[in-house]
């Protein structure tokens, strides 16, 4: 999978999935584009698209990348694709409903 991260103003920083023979030590393309953008100064986000080649289901973000998402609010919308180049869209908010982010480490 490909993940892009649209923070405005026609900046689009992109990852990319990154396979380990130790499962958990991979980095999905998702956290890498926001981690991508964010070594660049961006921490506003408006969107992210997730693409791949996988077949005729759309791909969707891990649970980790959700809550990474999640840490920069809950207002962006999520694309998500199938092979073919069809996609939906859908609210962060959506994919992690009753979600604990920053703001609740204030209460």
């Amino acid at each position: 999978p490909v993940g892009f991260v649209v923070v405005g103003a026609g900046v689009f920083p992109a990852g990319c999935n990154v396979e380990n023979a130790c499962y958990n030590l991979g980095m999905c393309a998702e956290r890498s584009a926001i981690q991508k953008a964010i070594s660049e100064g961006h921490t506003s986000f408006k969107a992210i698209a997730i693409a791949s080649d996988m077949g005729d289901q759309f791909i969707t973000p891990c649970g980790a990348c959700r809550q990474v998402m999640r840490e920069f609010g809950t207002d962006w919308d999520v694309y998500l694709t199938k092979a073919d180049g069809t996609y939906i869209v859908k609210r962060l908010e959506e994919l992690l409903p009753l979600s604990f982010g920053p703001e609740d480490l204030e209460k």
